[in-house]
């Protein structure tokens, strides 16, 4: 099963703020981990909202919507693409993460639809 692991953005990486260098190590330790046990398939971290657009669908209509955007909570400020056997299986691995922010932050994780969920 594949997981998306989103790693919400935080005041401080709307700010552009960027992680230490002793969170940088740590986090590079920990997708060296994800690399040797094979979960890993993709990973990035993602500029603040300032510097990107939306996109609003209305009908036939289409708005480009220019960053920041204001709901800091729902925002995304990095990702992991996971292949796991199991839900539980991605828990246990995001549990060893280093917290991604210098303050308290949140990761969600979401499968993928895979092909057979399409039948």
């Amino acid at each position: 099963m594949r997981v998306m692991v989103l790693v919400k953005a935080t005041a401080d990486s709307e700010a552009g703020v960027m992680p230490s260098r002793e969170l940088m190590a740590a986090m590079g330790q920990f997708n060296e981990s994800l690399v040797k046990a094979g979960i890993l398939l993709a990973g990035e971290g993602l500029k603040p909202s300032r510097c990107g657009k939306r996109l609003r669908f209305a009908g036939q209509s289409r708005t480009v919507i220019d960053g920041p955007f204001a709901e800091t909570k729902e925002l995304v400020a990095g990702f992991w693409l996971w292949q796991v056997r199991s839900m539980e299986e991605a828990l246990e691995w995001a549990r060893r993460c280093p917290n991604p922010m210098p303050s308290d932050s949140d990761i969600e994780i979401r499968p993928l639809f895979e092909a057979g969920d399409f039948s």
